[in-house]
């Protein structure tokens, strides 16, 4: 977890601008960026940026300026980017629903994933096509804090499930094209050993693949956002990354460039979202006491969804301390900021700053997976309004 913006910014930015608001910190955006744009792989490397993570205007024209290519999930999210100013080469599209305008994009030259035998048919019968095209497999395992994060293995729609390959090859080769994209992803996770097993799977999927040339490892770098949380150290990922890579090579005699798709990572500490206590209320001497919120599951639903924990502070100079149960201002009993830790449904008391009706409260690494993923419009709510500074 990491404070990018003081909370003395913060308190200015409420007093200017109201709340809710998110805040982003393009100055940490930039670090992390040269962080990925500055790794090596022995046969050539892309980062992409999973741009669903984060979708704001000034976000995509930093990356792109620094040399970020980026991975779409959607058609939408395709066009999208590219009406952002975003070259279509620099976009990899793969998603769950067979894009509304495939000719169109194919034309345009954004390079095609296709994640299931429906999608690469649609592909194969588009007169824009071209002689290569990706294909996203299933490994039949994956990773992740729980089953809603975890992108591979039996209980993931994601992807063509591995059985299924040699089915995939035989009809792009009598189509005459060639799969020369393998991409994987597994979900979510942080230690090293992860990531080895993550890259010793998918290079064994390639061993099957005699086309491919470039390896797309997805994404999922975890970031800590709370107490005890790990991050995924990305240069000692990278090592491992590139040693699997140099013995492919050597047993197999192919050279594979390697793709990420950071999303979390790059964006999850640059974001803060700022509301505002709009009710303090209790359930006597045996409950809790609820922090009230002007803002939850509308911007931020990930506590919700996820069980997903995020450092909260009281934006005062109280020295005394209090027990709140944080919750936001939708009409449902899920609407809560602070659950349980493995436990979503469960309620967690924060130890926060007393706090008095108006003042600011800052939820911190809320970068990613927050405007871009939340219940906008539910109780009629406006969205949170956003603000990106140095």
């Amino acid at each position: 977890m990491i404070n990018t913006v003081s909370e003395d910014k913060l308190r200015q930015l409420v007093a200017e601008q109201g709340t809710p608001l998110y805040v982003n910190s393009l100055a940490h955006l930039r670090a992390r960026a040269k962080i990925v744009t500055d790794m090596n792989m022995p046969y050539g490397f892309v980062p992409r940026y999973a741009a669903k993570a984060n979708m704001n205007e000034g976000i995509i024209e930093l990356f792109d300026k620094a040399g970020l290519h980026f991975d779409a999930s959607s058609s939408y999210e395709a066009m999208k980017l590219i009406e952002m100013g975003v070259q279509p080469n620099k976009i990899s599209l793969s998603s769950q629903q067979p894009a509304h305008n495939l000719d169109e994009l194919l034309s345009q030259g954004v390079l095609f994933t296709a994640t299931s035998l429906h999608q690469l048919g649609l592909f194969l019968q588009s007169p824009k096509r071209l002689s290569k095209v990706g294909l996203r497999v299933n490994p039949g395992v994956g990773a992740g804090g729980n089953n809603r994060t975890t992108t591979g293995g039996l209980n993931s729609s994601f992807g063509l499930w591995h059985e299924y390959i040699d089915e995939a090859l035989d009809l792009a080769k009598g189509a005459g094209v060639t799969i020369d994209r393998l991409h994987i992803h597994y979900g979510s996770g942080a230690s090293a050993d992860i990531w080895e097993q993550v890259i010793d799977t998918s290079l064994a999927l390639a061993a099957r693949m005699p086309d491919v040339t470039s390896l797309d490892i997805g994404g999922g770098f975890k970031v800590s956002r709370y107490d005890g949380e790990a991050e995924t150290d990305l240069a000692a990922v990278g090592e491992i990354f590139a040693r699997r890579l140099e013995a492919f090579a050597a047993k197999h005699h192919r050279e594979l460039q390697l793709e990420i798709e950071p999303g979390t990572w790059l964006v999850a500490h640059a974001g803060t979202l700022v509301a505002s206590v709009v009710d303090i209320v209790d359930t006597g001497e045996k409950g809790h006491t609820f922090l009230k919120l002007d803002t939850g599951m509308n911007d931020l639903i990930r506590p919700t969804m996820y069980g997903a924990q995020h450092k909260i502070a009281v934006l005062n100079d109280n020295d005394e301390h209090a027990k709140y149960v944080v919750v936001g201002h939708n009409c449902e009993t899920g609407d809560i900021l602070t659950p349980a830790p493995g436990d979503p449904e469960g309620l967690a008391e924060r130890t926060l700053r007393k706090a008095a009706t108006g003042d600011a409260v800052a939820i911190y690494d809320a970068g990613a997976y927050g405007r871009s993923f939340a219940v906008a419009g539910y109780n009629s709510y406006p969205s949170a309004k956003e603000v990106n500074i140095e």
